[in-house]
């Protein structure tokens, strides 16, 4: 029970490393940054600044970095989340389906785009909206999962273990913040919130 502050204290990462936290928002940060910079390229000089010296070049650069940019924000959410393999390995499949589709743009745009005996368009962007589609899906249920976990209908279910014998009680949340801030603040009510939660159990 001493750990039922620790289990509430908003500081902790609820069972996920911090190192998969802060990559995950990098990664993500990283992706977001790559899809402003994708719309820069193609509104505003910047596109000359990066070494894309006509509209073609810029709008390749600006396609290649958009499209790596969104599996790149998919990818950081799963590894922020508290995600299950199924989920990852989704996302992951996604993504490589976009990388596929960004290679296909590299190799089409612009000679084999639209124009030509042999056009890439739709399979490229067959190819990436698969991917895309597929790792969303799995973002989606990764956030929904956490969502469910996190908000267990306004109710908390506290595990009581004392000389191997356990009882799960359960209680509102409000309570259950009561309960923290009361060990947290050390003022020796620990045995007092014991007891009444054995009560509680034992009803």
């Amino acid at each position: 029970m001493e750990h039922l502050g620790d289990a509430y204290d908003g500081h902790r990462w609820e069972g996920r490393s911090p190192r998969c936290v802060y990559a995950g928002v990098t990664l993500g940060g990283v992706g977001a940054l790559a899809v402003v910079l994708g719309l820069l390229v193609v509104t505003t000089p910047v596109g000359g600044w990066l070494g894309a010296s006509d509209l073609r070049a810029a709008e390749k650069l600006a396609g290649t970095l958009g499209g790596l940019g969104i599996p790149a924000m998919f990818l950081g959410v799963v590894t922020v989340l508290p995600s299950s393999r199924r989920e990852d390995a989704g996302v992951l499949v996604g993504a490589g389906c976009c990388l596929l589709g960004v290679v296909l743009f590299q190799v089409a745009y612009p000679e084999q785009w639209t124009t030509g005996a042999e056009t890439l368009a739709f399979e490229t962007s067959m190819t990436y909206f698969l991917g895309a589609a597929l790792a969303f899906w799995f973002v989606f249920t990764a956030m929904a999962s956490f969502r469910t976990r996190n908000n267990p209908q306004g109710m908390v279910q506290v595990e009581l273990t004392r000389q191997g014998d356990s009882k799960t009680v359960t209680v509102t949340r409000e309570e259950y913040q009561r309960y923290a801030r009361a060990i947290r603040s050390d003022g020796g009510e620990t045995e007092e919130i014991v007891r009444e939660l054995e009560s509680r159990a034992e009803e």
